[in-house]
């Protein structure tokens, strides 16, 4: 029976440089399941997170059938996959993100709890899909027909208009609760933050944080500092109204 197969994203690396990124019609024996398919092309089963055949979420052990088109993905990132079942419970790699212009306060909100986000506010569309396509990152929009570019692989239309369900409609579509970092990563910037001795900050801090505060952090990037002020507390109460766990060494 003739198959056709399409992989997504990393899984791509198993492949002969014919084969990538393009759809490929192989033949299999008949009643061949969607392991052996993966087996049969070097692709470690482990590293398939979701399984599409003709569109709709299958398990390994299904038997595929004459003409059936398979898509593997390594992560759990799709145009709109809603009520599929993924092969693993959790994603496989670090998910990151890059939003489009209209999405800042989600970003601030995924930067918060450690999520690799980038964004900019003159972003352009073609823009965006280059920084998802090459280097990897799941494209967030709520733009239809940004989403819609037949060269995206990660990319996921945001259905709601508030920032906070925009937050929660994302941690609950990738699946991301345990994974939250808070407080690692630049709000401004992204980049991850470093632990700053007060001597180094001490002349740039206003002279009451300089009496209250003994440990801070600095971002190498953009050299914002941080500390654990009252409106670290106020994120925290956030955090927790979200229903997530604060890891214990959290800054």
């Amino acid at each position: 029976m003739l198959i056709v197969l399409r992989c997504y994203a990393e899984l791509n690396e198993y492949l002969p440089a014919e084969r990538k990124f393009v759809p490929a019609q192989l033949e299999f024996p008949a009643e061949s399941t969607v392991a052996s398919l993966i087996s049969s092309q070097g692709i470690p089963d482990e590293v398939v997170d979701l399984v599409l055949v003709d569109g709709e979420s299958q398990e390994l052990m299904y038997r595929l059938n004459d003409g059936e088109m398979v898509s593997l993905f390594p992560v759990f990132e799709s145009f709109d996959i809603t009520g599929t079942t993924k092969v693993r419970i959790r994603a496989l790699r670090e998910v990151r993100f890059v939003l489009d212009v209209h999405l800042g306060k989600l970003a601030s909100h995924l930067r918060m709890l450690g999520f690799d986000t980038l964004y900019r506010n003159d972003y352009a569309d073609d823009r965006l899909v280059s920084l998802s396509v090459d280097r990897h990152r799941i494209l967030l929009s709520k733009d239809r027909a940004l989403i819609a570019d037949p060269t995206l692989t990660h990319a996921y239309r945001i259905r709601s208009q508030d920032p906070r369900e925009q937050l929660l409609e994302v941690l609950g579509r990738f699946d991301l609760a345990g994974g939250v970092h808070p407080f690692t990563r630049c709000i401004e910037c992204n980049s991850i933050l470093e632990p700053a001795d007060k001597q180094r900050v001490l002349h740039r801090l206003p002279p009451k944080v300089a009496l209250a505060y003994d440990e801070f952090r600095l971002c190498p990037h953009c050299d914002r500092i941080y500390w654990r002020g009252s409106h670290v507390e106020r994120m925290r109460e956030f955090i927790r109204a979200l229903g997530l766990a604060i890891p214990e060494d959290s800054p």
